[in-house]
């Protein structure tokens, strides 16, 4: 592919699918050495990439995803991905599901090519008066 921003959002369309699969071995795939990811739960929490894998197998699970609003910047070899989700997400017994941002750091290696090396999911606000009022201070409109 050569358009980075596609390739990536392919990228993360992968992972995913490979999340609500339980696919561990393509997760691994995707997944830099040095993976962390970021819970937007209260404090937060990381995840190392073997905590993820043996999470993702065992009790934190995607079971629906809805990709919305991405955005991929490139900067050299890496690119960043932000986008607005729809999940559900199992934590054992309990459900989380609604609106999330979810954001990427993809890495580009020499051997492998992407790798996914950064992952924060957060809750999204639900105020809905939020999005217009930020989007006023936005100077390019």
């Amino acid at each position: 592919m050569a358009d980075p921003a596609a390739e990536i959002e392919a990228l993360t369309l992968g992972m995913m699918r490979a999340w609500v699969a339980g696919d561990a071995k393509a997760m691994k795939k995707l997944l830099a050495r040095d993976f962390m990811m970021l819970v937007g739960s209260t404090p937060p929490q990381l995840l190392d990439r073997p905590s993820f894998l043996a999470a993702a197998g065992q009790g934190f699970a995607c079971t629906r995803f809805t990709m919305r609003e991405v955005i991929v910047r490139s900067h050299g070899k890496t690119a960043w991905l932000s986008a607005g989700a729809e999940l559900d997400l199992a934590l054992g017994a309990k459900i989380w599901r609604g609106g999330f941002l979810l954001t990427d750091l993809w890495r580009k290696g020499a051997i492998g090519g992407w790798k996914l090396a950064e992952r924060s999911l957060a809750r999204m606000d639900g105020d809905e008066t939020l999005a217009p009022a930020i989007s006023r201070l936005q100077l390019w409109k």
